[in-house]
């Protein structure tokens, strides 16, 4: 039985950064994933917090540190880091930064995720 799928070729177009700021742009809502295009001004924050889902932060541009319950790491373009839920995190752009951030949700009646 077919499904539904998305298809993004260019994640909407080349990031635009705001000098200053953080911008938030929704690109996926389907069952089981939320996706969110994140771009940071050099020097933005989003302080420590948690997310209630497991999440994966890919870096597709510039250069970051991430707090990452109590480490901290370096994130350049191609870098993926896993989350599980809970887990406290930061992000502190040191150059501009583009990243999308997947939130995987659970779906199904029989157990799968």
């Amino acid at each position: 039985m077919p499904g539904t799928h998305v298809v993004i070729h260019d994640g909407k177009g080349k990031p635009v950064v705001t000098l200053g700021s953080i911008v938030t742009s929704p690109v996926v809502q389907a069952t089981g994933l939320k996706a969110v295009r994140f771009v940071f001004d050099a020097g933005q924050e989003l302080s420590e917090h948690t997310a209630a889902v497991p999440a994966v932060m890919h870096f597709l541009s510039g250069r970051a540190r991430v707090g990452l319950g109590g480490e901290t790491v370096e994130a350049t373009a191609g870098t993926m880091i896993y989350m599980e839920p809970n887990l406290p995190h930061s992000i502190f752009a040191e150059t501009p930064v583009h990243m999308v951030l997947l939130m995987l949700k659970q779906w199904g009646g029989d157990g799968a995720q």
